[in-house]
């Protein structure tokens, strides 16, 4: 597998995390009668919060992990990033649909989330430095 293999494969894997979650948001507001908005439903508030935040780290964590690929990074390093975000992901909204307030989950996930990040940038700097 290449390096583009793998940041595809990251970037199809966290779409369809961020596509169920936004399922997820549609069935809540079927549920409440809620179109706009979440209303005082907290489950769906939940619901959109999770969403949400995918929404906010999902696009700048998988451009990251594309130029770290374009950078000529290995595989192993792709994949390593990778597994970080969709597994940081992907605990953060079970933490935060099981429970709305702090939770394991979601400063696991959060932790996760954000050293992928904090990697990514790191390597950056160092392909664009030398």
């Amino acid at each position: 597998m290449t390096g583009l293999e793998a940041v595809a494969l990251y970037a199809a894997l966290n779409m369809a995390l961020v596509l169920g979650l936004a399922a997820n948001v549609s069935r809540h507001r079927r549920r409440a009668k809620i179109s706009l908005g979440n209303g005082t439903d907290r489950k769906l508030e939940q619901a959109c919060r999770a969403h949400g935040n995918g929404v906010e780290y999902v696009p700048l964590a998988l451009i990251a992990l594309y130029l770290v690929a374009a950078s000529g990074y290995s595989t192993l390093w792709i994949h390593a990033l990778g597994l970080a975000l969709t597994t940081g992901r992907i605990v953060y909204s079970y933490g935060l649909l099981t429970s709305p307030g702090p939770s394991i989950g979601r400063v696991t996930g959060t932790g996760l989330t954000w050293l992928m990040l904090l990697a990514s940038l790191l390597l950056l700097i160092g392909a664009a430095i030398t």
